[in-house]
């Protein structure tokens, strides 16, 4: 049977030289990457939006011809 403290010891030290290894963004790719992602989040809930309110008037037509 192995050791859970010896293996998790083993996985924190391969853990810390992994993150050594990374390399890590500046503050302007940081702030760049981020107003991506915000831009693309916007957008895509306004195309959700817009596609949601679209099939709810669709639906509502087609419902209120057959009743």
């Amino acid at each position: 049977m192995k050791n859970p403290f010896r293996t998790t010891r083993i996985f924190f030290g391969e853990m810390v030289g992994e993150l050594q290894k990374a390399t890590w963004p500046t503050r302007t790719e940081l702030r760049d990457s981020t107003i991506v992602v915000i831009v693309a989040a916007v957008i895509l809930g306004v195309f959700t939006s817009i596609s949601d309110f679209a099939l709810y008037q669709v639906v509502d037509l087609l419902t209120s011809w057959v009743s």
